[in-house]
């Protein structure tokens, strides 16, 4: 058989070893591991969003995952309290992801 013929299956493999392995990970770790929370929002939700004392709420608590995404999408656009808006500093796709990411907390 040919080297090629040898390495089209173990790329097929790997390919579906990736996508299990992102379709197993936790929902919780993806927040907190996105690079545009860890910039923009760790510094108050903490590292792993459970909130600050004197900083910003948690993004884990009942009030926060009883929030539509809509509720989070404009509360993240235009800000709340002492929260600056991101609208205009986040694109509206990086807004949704944030906001996918809260919602996956759910349980």
């Amino acid at each position: 058989m040919s080297r090629i013929n040898l390495l089209t299956p173990l790329a097929f493999i790997c390919l579906l070893a990736s996508i299990v392995a992102a379709q197993n990970s936790q929902p919780e770790s993806s927040l907190t591991a996105n690079p545009v929370y860890q910039k923009n929002c760790a510094k108050c939700h903490g590292k792993t969003a459970e909130g600050r004392f004197m900083g910003g709420p948690s993004l884990v608590s009942e009030k926060t995952l009883s929030m539509s995404p809509d509720d989070l999408r404009a509360i993240i656009n235009k800000g709340r309290h002492h929260m600056p808006k991101f609208e205009g500093k986040l694109t509206p796709e990086e807004i949704d992801t944030l906001v996918t990411q809260i919602n996956a907390r759910k349980k």
